[in-house]
């Protein structure tokens, strides 16, 4: 398989959202992310960081030779606390290698700036545009980066449970809870992990094959009360069932869920199918998968910790918009990660508005659908 640095950049991104511009730390942060996809060290970031500091504008345009910078070596040296002359040319020859910054050079090599009056004629330097011409690959890199992580840390938790399981069965498997031991302290790869987890399972279903748990049975006992009393209690109880979408055990709903598919949801246009063509991101992670709320509900709950969303925070969401409603702020939320600093902060944002009654999903679904991905999310 190609290295993402070999690909990534240097071509249009085929979608088209390269165009406009883009803030220059939300991009550095994506790239940080993603910095192993495109075999950048955290030392070249850092020298990438310095030159953003030389340009003066936070949005960072993507058109050609419309962000260059134009510092001296000294000065770069200076901003990155004294670092040697030729580990800073090593630094910026991967950044333009890379294809993340572009070189400018005056006939002498020089970089330098002509003015005339309160305009720059010409620049020769380092052309940043580069990094914001290519934000789409980058924010699509940082978040399969951030997807990946999270996988692994549930495959890590669950290596450490099964471990602990197993260690609570009997003695004898030492041998095995050591090699365990030793695999979470390290930074292990998904195949690692994955590969440990089988071996624990079948280790301890082998110890407890002979010691599985006998069905045991209530003890009974009479009821009370005549047959009569007992039928007008499972009568009301069938009623109170058939009177609330929430009788159904799948997916606990709120007051506010239980509007029909047809009928309010179809007044507000926030139906499931209105949500899927504002925030298509998500079929890329489930194709498929969003054929009702209760597949909308489970996936939120999946894409939550990728996203840096803890589950309180989720939660607390759910108790104070509904599920549906926190589902569909944590699609949109997909759906404008690269802009978001932090989702889980946001997404609570949205709880303490909702419990104020000052909340709708309406016009986040609109703005993305009037304007695509490029849309602010407004609530």
């Amino acid at each position: 398989m190609e290295k993402a640095s070999q690909i990534a950049f240097g071509r249009q991104d085929p979608c088209g959202r390269l165009a406009g511009d883009h803030d220059k730390w939300d991009l550095l942060a994506a790239l940080t992310h993603a910095a192993a996809e495109f075999d950048l060290s955290h030392r070249t970031l850092g020298v990438l960081k310095a030159l953003l500091t030389f340009f003066p504008e936070r949005a960072l345009p993507a058109e050609p030779d419309s962000a260059i910078v134009f510092p001296s070596n000294r000065k770069l040296m200076e901003r990155l606390n004294g670092m040697p002359e030729s580990t800073l040319r090593r630094h910026l020859a991967v950044l333009t290698r890379i294809g993340i910054v572009s070189r400018k050079n005056s006939p002498n090599r020089k970089r330098y700036a002509r003015r005339s009056g309160d305009d720059t004629a010409l620049a020769f330097g380092f052309d940043l545009s580069p990094l914001a011409r290519h934000a789409g690959q980058i924010f699509d890199a940082a978040l399969a980066a951030k997807a990946r992580a999270g996988h692994l840390a549930v495959l890590r938790d669950r290596v450490a449970v099964l471990r602990q399981k197993l260690s609570e069965l009997a003695d004898g498997a030492a041998e095995l809870l050591e090699a365990a031991r030793r695999l979470l302290r390290r930074k292990p790869c998904e195949t690692e992990l994955a590969r440990m987890a089988e071996t624990l399972r079948e280790e301890i279903a082998s110890r407890t094959a002979d010691q599985a748990p006998q069905p045991s049975r209530l003890p009974s006992r009479e009821m009370s009360g005549s047959t009569s009393q007992n039928e007008r209690h499972i009568q009301h109880s069938l009623k109170k069932d058939s009177d609330s979408e929430a009788a159904q055990p799948a997916v606990p709903c709120s007051p506010s869920d239980r509007a029909d598919a047809t009928g309010e949801e179809a007044e507000n246009g926030n139906g499931l199918s209105t949500v899927l063509r504002a925030c298509p991101e998500v079929q890329s992670y489930y194709p498929g998968g969003l054929r009702s709320w209760q597949d909308a509900d489970r996936i939120a709950e999946k894409l939550s910790p990728m996203m840096g969303i803890a589950m309180p925070v989720l939660s607390d969401a759910r108790a104070a918009m509904g599920r549906r409603d926190a589902a569909t702020a944590v699609m949109c939320i997909l759906e404008k990660l690269g802009t978001i600093r932090s989702p889980g902060a946001y997404l609570r944002r949205l709880a303490q508005k909702a419990r104020a009654g000052q909340f709708s999903t309406k016009p986040m679904l609109d703005a993305l659908l009037q304007r695509g991905a490029g849309a602010e999310i407004v609530s």
